[in-house]
């Protein structure tokens, strides 16, 4: 008896110490206690700051919480500053932005995480009502170019778990000099027509990944600008949209390049382009390599396998030039469903840098129930299995 009590005892004297008291449950902090209104009229923005600074002044585990409702945050907003490195934000509710565009449409980000390390944020709306401004957009006039509604920025082990951005101004989430970040079960939604409203864009960062996404915008469902690597996007839904593009790369005469970049089981409906490579038609050292696009379900795509390396949109800074962009080892393996344009397969490549180590295995693309085309300028490599189109490699 005196044996099974003393075991007991040094059971809980090592769970004590295994999990401590204070760090088995992290401490909460209620943005509702600190002032903010779930009204989504009050602006809100000082209260979640001083959630946010308490929650970083402490000593363990901390979350900051927003319970159900909608919150106003009537400015741009900047979380940083940051000694904990296991903060969480877990948002139950809706945050708004204003409704006037003017007010944060100047502002590069509306919701920003800068210079932090090991956040999470787990679920929410992050609502940019972003309607007026692309009424403003559509029709000409001129108008503030908008906010991003959630930028991340030099930060590092960062996730954003089921979360929703809806009808940002612009771009709807940035990553931007950051290492290791995961993005899960996120959701992005605007309008087909919404301007430059992309749906995540990673941009100098490296160790991304991009899993169980939903996007539904009308700019490109993923961008990847320069200096982008080790990136991997699993189960992605796109569509309406532009695709998942790498670039627009080569704006810049001195630019870092996209390397080891894997999009694997994705669907596109409906999109402007299905799995595309960039550059404007000028020089560059930029380069695109080691990317693979792979279990690729296409359904009446319009430009569904595309490079395009004779970018030059309003034909302004770049007419009779060639891309310095250099594309080599790109992988497209079992991609297959319907293309809604004759030409399926488009590699238009740099005469003065062709695309080299192009691989296609097991593609087949239809047009309306027929074979479809391929088409290929300055672009050299290899097929393995049943290519449709056939190749022209």
């Amino acid at each position: 008896m005196g044996f099974r009590f003393n075991s007991m005892i040094l059971s809980f004297v090592l769970v004590s110490l295994l999990y401590p008291c204070d760090q088995a449950a992290a401490a909460t902090y209620n943005v509702v206690n600190f002032g903010a209104k779930a009204d989504g009229k009050t602006n809100s923005g000082k209260a979640f700051l001083s959630a946010w600074a308490a929650a970083c002044a402490a000593s363990s585990p901390a979350t900051v919480y927003a319970p159900p409702g909608r919150y106003l945050l009537g400015n741009a907003i900047t979380f940083s500053d940051c000694k904990n490195h296991a903060v969480t934000f877990r948002i139950d509710a809706t945050v708004v932005a204003p409704a006037d565009y003017g007010v944060i449409g100047n502002a590069a980000n509306w919701i920003e995480f800068k210079d932090v390390t090991g956040v999470s944020v787990l679920g929410g709306v992050l609502d940019g009502q972003g309607t007026g401004l692309w009424a403003c957009k559509n029709s000409g006039k001129n108008c503030p170019s908008g906010a991003t509604t959630l930028g991340l920025t030099g930060s590092n082990n960062i996730l954003i778990s089921g979360l929703t951005s809806l009808n940002s101004q612009m771009f709807h989430i940035v990553i931007n000099g950051c290492e290791n970040v995961k993005l899960q079960g996120v959701r992005v939604s605007a309008s087909g027509n919404s301007p430059n409203t992309d749906g995540i864009h990673v941009q100098l960062s490296s160790g991304v990944t991009i899993v169980d996404t939903k996007i539904k915008t009308g700019d490109d469902c993923i961008s990847i600008g320069p200096g982008a690597a080790n990136l991997w996007m699993e189960n992605i839904a796109c569509g309406p949209g532009h695709g998942i593009s790498i670039g627009s790369l080569g704006k810049d005469l001195k630019e870092e390049g996209v390397q080891n970049v894997t999009v694997t089981t994705a669907t596109f409906t409906g999109t402007q382009n299905g799995v595309r490579i960039k550059s404007w038609a000028r020089a560059s050292n930029g380069f695109a390599r080691d990317v693979r696009f792979q279990h690729i379900a296409m359904v009446n795509v319009q430009n569904p396998i595309f490079i395009d390396q004779n970018y030059c949109p309003n034909n302004n800074n770049c007419p009779d030039q060639v891309s310095g962009v250099k594309i080599s080892d790109v992988t497209y393996e079992d991609i297959h469903g319907t293309s809604a344009t004759e030409v399926a397969v488009n590699f238009d490549c740099s005469s003065k840098n062709p695309c080299s180590r192009i691989k296609l295995q097991d593609v087949k693309l239809t047009y309306k129930n027929k074979v479809a085309e391929a088409s290929c300028a300055n672009a050299d490599g290899t097929t393995a299995g049943s290519i449709q189109p056939a190749s022209c490699l």
